[in-house]
């Protein structure tokens, strides 16, 4: 079944709801019914068919929804790429795909234009100003076109690149069948509610939301750099349009509890939320259930390969887990979602794992409380990458079922719940033995004044990196003491570029050469 139905099936049963509230116009179920509908009969009308992919540099907003919805009733595909990756990375990327079109903004049409391989793209739509190209406005001239292309559950739907910084970029095919599968997953987890309204700042949980019938707040804000968001517009946004619930990244709800605790505005009449995309520590969930003490807050765990596999509620995390978390035993994840299937296998990342049976991965899991590398599959996991780059190092057959390898390390409690770890790689394995990032992180962001930390080795020394008061050292010793750190090393610790909150470790490691000379 072609993905666009569900979103069509909300429109039919609800014309009048909202569907997308911006800042400064509002989108209705119908309206987006309609709009899509123009749309896919330009594009149709400009020569794109089914299978054609076709690049996508439109912010998340109504206009990204009607362009998806679009795409997806032509039976085409939406690539995505990060334009913050780099030009190199553009060209790479087109190159693995290439595009029959390209929708963008008016900026982007200016890093069209700079980028040889954006140029050769043969069809062009700006939805700002037209520079050398067609203007997306064109839609409302052209009349709706309500046909749907059938498409199978394993036609593609949606096309993203990973950033390309270890190696060759791998694009990440998700089908329209893994895409419902996914928005059945997240509409459970999340507790999706028809004719509620969710600040949403992530696209697919954004795309989601419109499939169950929510309304989605986009906030006030550049949600591409969620760390560094004024929090005042998003609050009185908060207060006038009362979301029931939101869903965003740990540094963007950081930066809406700063606001709050400046007088800038409240959170404290939401029912739900949910965190998710980068580490979440306990820290950060009392803050927001502080801030919020009628709210179900959620940590929500998962990757661009499978999303979501674990969550938990802060009022489900007891007094022996919150010192657990402090004594070093890692992350709390959560109860696993019934959608995946999860293992623990020894850790073996960097070498590939060779074709199994059921009995064998059984005999291979790791008992409760033993680390291991976590991996994963369901009906939204992905299967493969874009013409099988990167399969072999992350994926693994089991009988006729595919597993991922999420590359992150972790371990089941008794309990079945999950625990986190940290990266595979991240890992320190020296002659005082193994040490997760996670689990001396997790209990370092405990302490008082302690903003941020993160776990390093270096010409075999286990060396701490933090931000925080000055103060904050003696306290911070003290709280890893059993972690053997050799040096305590004060640095703004570089993050990832997409939700600012995931620790770059290997430009960690440089600075902390550059800076202290290690």
């Amino acid at each position: 079944m072609n993905l666009v139905n569900l979103l069509l099936d909300q429109a039919r049963a609800r014309p009048a709801t909202p569907a997308i509230i911006e800042p400064r116009r509002t989108t209705t179920f119908g309206e987006l019914d309609l709009r899509s509908a123009r749309a896919a009969g330009m594009l149709r009308g400009a020569g794109i068919v089914p299978g054609a992919a076709v690049l996508v540099f439109v912010p998340m907003g109504a206009e990204l929804y009607v362009l998806l919805a679009a795409l997806w009733r032509v039976g085409a595909v939406a690539l995505v790429v990060d334009p913050s990756a780099g030009r190199a990375h553009l060209a790479n990327s087109v190159a693995r795909m290439p595009p029959a079109g390209f929708v963008g903004t008016g900026m982007a049409q200016v890093l069209r234009l700079a980028v040889p391989a954006l140029r050769r793209i043969p069809r062009a739509w700006s939805t700002g100003f037209p520079l050398f190209c067609r203007s997306w406005s064109g839609l409302e001239d052209t009349a709706p076109d309500q046909r749907v292309e059938a498409c199978a559950d394993d036609h593609p739907a949606l096309v993203t690149f990973t950033s390309g910084s270890t190696g060759a970029p791998k694009g990440a095919v998700r089908s329209h069948g893994l895409l419902r599968a996914q928005h059945l997953a997240v509409s459970r987890s999340l507790d999706h509610r028809a004719g509620a309204v969710d600040l949403a700042t992530l696209p697919i949980f954004a795309l989601s939301n419109l499939a169950s019938g929510q309304t989605v707040l986009i906030p006030d804000a550049d949600v591409r750099r969620p760390g560094h968001i004024a929090p005042g517009p998003v609050l009185r946004q908060i207060a006038r349009e009362k979301p029931r619930s939101a869903v965003a990244s740990p540094a963007f709800f950081e930066r809406l509890a700063d606001g709050c605790d400046a007088g800038e505005g409240s959170i404290t009449g939401m029912e739900a939320i949910f965190t998710g995309g980068a580490p979440v520590f306990p820290r950060l969930l009392e803050r927001l259930q502080k801030l919020a003490p009628a709210a179900s807050v959620v940590a929500v765990y998962g990757s661009t390969e499978a999303e979501p596999i674990a969550h938990i509620a802060y009022r489900a995390m007891d007094a022996a887990d919150l010192a657990a978390q402090r004594g070093g035993k890692g992350l709390l994840a959560g109860e696993v979602v019934p959608e995946i299937s999860l293992a623990i296998l020894p850790d073996s990342w960097g070498t590939p794992i060779q074709e199994m049976t059921a009995a064998d991965l059984a005999a291979r899991r790791m008992a409760p409380e033993i680390p291991g590398e976590i991996v994963v599959a369901g009906a939204h996991v992905l299967c493969g990458y874009l013409g099988g780059h990167g399969d072999a190092e992350t994926k693994f057959r089991v009988d006729e079922r595919i597993w991922h390898r999420t590359g992150d390390a972790g371990y089941l409690d008794g309990r079945g719940r999950l625990w986190l770890l940290g990266r595979c790689t991240a890992r320190i394995n020296d002659d005082r033995g193994v040490l997760h990032p996670f689990a001396v992180e997790t209990a370092a962001c405990t302490v008082a004044g302690i903003r941020r930390a993160a776990l390093v080795g270096i010409d075999g020394k286990r060396v701490l990196a933090y931000e925080g008061a000055a103060d904050a050292r003696v306290g911070l010793a003290a709280a890893v003491a059993w972690a053997g750190i050799d040096r305590f090393v004060p640095l703004t610790i570089p993050l990832d570029r997409r939700h600012h909150a995931k620790v770059d470790y290997p430009a960690l490691l440089t600075a902390i050469r550059n800076v202290h000379g290690q």
